[in-house]
This record gives structure tokens, sequence and C-alpha cells, in this order.
């Protein structure tokens, strides 16, 4: 059920509403919006009695929530969300480009490629301290030890950080150090990991899994937003197909599709949705055309050389070229792209 409440009503009709919800053994979740705050309810079992609500001060509808996802949906909050990190806000009027190497191999070189993508436009840092690897023989990550350096990467730049978590014990270390949680494709669905981010409080993407349909996503997405952190960023990281000219399939129909019937914000990554680095750049123009709130694109200044993914890495200069190209883009879609960090702070 959705409770809306009316733009007469008061915070403390809106604590009333709550604290009936949690005396019936239900959760509420209230999404305050631009003109209106609803109320979303989860636990029941099924429906609940509208005359416990409708009655009460502040109340103007009562609405029954169609989807099996309500906190994602539209239908609880009309307006997008915007998730607010430091000096960026995703989901806004602004593009985001998120750019890092895949992974920290040492300080100095995430250091310099932190300089090199700050110096051509990107927002927030990216790199990996956990990677999950198909290989038990590959490299998986720094670990803590990559956390500090990616820390040490913000203090120098100004720049955020965005850093995976692939399960509990690295989940808690990750939201001590980092700024954005990142749950991969391969953990989309593990349920346990996504209650835990949920009781985090600091802001989430959430990848696609590798065959997860748009149903699957948004109910990943519910299982964190239903523990309470409503700062969830979906992201199109591409999925497994029949093709063979692409390491993954990039599904931009998919952008459109969460804009009609969820208020959360995504982002594409158009490095693991193709895998192959002369693809980067295309993809990713296509991605601002169809409406997707920003990108996250994997940069590295010796790819051949990388620990991880470097097929898929575009060099710096590269990068440059594509942020001069998403700024001459951004307003053909009505969006813009804000330049912040001029100036190291080092």
């Amino acid at each position: 059920m959705l409770i809306v409440m009316g733009a007469h009503a008061t915070a403390e009709d809106v604590a009333r509403i709550c604290k009936k919800i949690e005396d019936l053994g239900f959760k509420p979740h209230p999404m305050p919006g631009a003109s209106r705050t609803a109320i979303g309810l989860t636990g029941n079992p099924g429906p609940v009695e509208p005359g416990f609500f409708e009655n009460m001060p502040g109340v103007v509808e009562l609405i029954e929530v169609t989807h099996p996802y309500k906190l994602v949906s539209r239908e609880l909050k009309p307006d997008n969300t915007t998730v607010v990190v430091g000096d960026v806000v995703i989901g806004g009027q602004d593009i985001v480009v998120m750019a890092g190497p895949c992974a920290v191999e040492t300080e100095e070189q995430t250091l310099r490629i932190a300089e090199k993508v700050r110096a051509k436009g990107a927002h927030i840092y990216r790199g990996g301290a956990f990677k999950p690897r198909t290989s038990p023989y590959s490299f998986h990550g720094l670990g803590l030890k990559g956390l500090k350096i990616l820390a040490k990467a913000r203090d120098c730049t100004g720049m955020p950080i965005v850093t995976e978590a692939i399960d509990g014990e690295s989940l808690e270390m990750v939201e001590e150090y980092a700024d954005i949680i990142q749950i991969g494709a391969r953990n989309m669905q593990n349920f346990s990991l996504l209650r835990s981010a949920g009781r985090a409080r600091k802001p989430v993407l959430l990848k696609r899994g590798m065959s997860a349909t748009l149903d699957d996503l948004l109910l990943a997405a519910e299982y964190i937003m239903s523990e309470g952190n409503y700062q969830v960023i979906l992201c199109e990281r591409g999925i497994r197909t029949f093709a063979d000219h692409t390491r993954n399939t990039l599904d931009l129909s998919i952008i459109p599709a969460v804009k009609r019937i969820s208020h959360l914000p995504i982002l594409v990554d158009p490095s693991h949705g193709t895998g192959k680095r002369h693809k980067v750049a295309p993809l990713s123009r296509a991605a601002i055309a169809v409406g997707a709130d920003g990108l996250i694109i994997e940069v590295h200044d010796q790819p051949e050389n990388a620990l991880s993914d470097g097929p898929q890495a575009l060099l710096p200069e590269t990068f440059g070229d594509l942020m001069e190209e998403i700024q001459m883009l951004a307003p053909v879609v009505k969006r813009s792209m804000t330049r912040v960090h001029t100036k190291a702070v080092r």
C-alpha cells in the first residue's frame, strides 16, 4: 500500500502514520517528493485495511501498489531520485562520469591515473580493491590495502570513490573507506549481501546481473531499499547472449524501460558491456542519447600491463576525447555536464 500525504501534511502527521504502520507490525518507508510525501508500507502478507489510515490527518489518498517491487516504483515516488555524493549529484540534470582502472594495482598507478581522469573531467573515481574473478588464479585485488590507496586518491584529487564489495566482510571495509558501495553483477542476487548493503548508510551502485531481467534488477534494488537505504543507483553493464563479436551485449533498451517505471537513477558501463576498447566510446555516446544518467568507464594508461581487463580500458587521451564529445552531446538530450575538481587538493 502507498499512503499519499497532502501538501499541507506536517512532519507530525507523517510521523503519526509511520508509528501506526509500526504498531500494525509492518515497516514504513517515507519518501519525500517535490510536492508531496508518500509513505510506502512493506512487510504485509496481503492487502491492508484502508480504514486504518484513510481518516488520519494529512492523508489524501491510499493506493494499492500493483508491482512486485514497491519502493523502486514511480507509483511510490513519481519524482526522480537524486543521489548526492560530495559535490556530485547523480540522477539530476548533469551527466555524471565515473572513471578509473578496473583494479587498484599499486599506489603509484592509482594516484597517477586518478590525476589523469580528474584532469579530463571525471566526477567520481572508480577502482577495484576486491575483484571477483572467474579464475581462482587471477588477480583478486589488494583488499584493505587497496581501499586505503583509494582513500588517498580521494584526498589527493577531491573525487569521491566507488568500489566493489563482494561479501559481508568486505562490505564493512568498503563502507568505511568508500563513498559509494558497488554491488557487482555476480552478486546482484546475493540477497544477504543486498540486505547488508541496505543497512549501510552509503549510496549503493547496483550492477545488473549477467542474465537478469528488468524485474530481477528492480527487485534486487528493492532488497536494498527495504532495509532503509534509499540511495540506490542502477547500472547496466551488459548481459550474456549468443553474440560473439562482443564480450557482453550492452542492453541500452533497459534505460528507457527503467525510466518509465522507476524513479532510481541508472548509469551505463560500456567497458564491461562490450569488453572491447574500440566499442566503449560509441556505446557511451549511445547511452547518453537514450537517457542514461551517467557512465562508469575503465581507464588505464598502461592497459597492456593491467592486471585486470586491460583490453577494455581507454587510454587517458581517448577518455578525454570522449568527455569532450559527451559535453557536446549533453545539450542535445536536454542535459548538461558540469566539470568539478578542476584543481587537485593535494
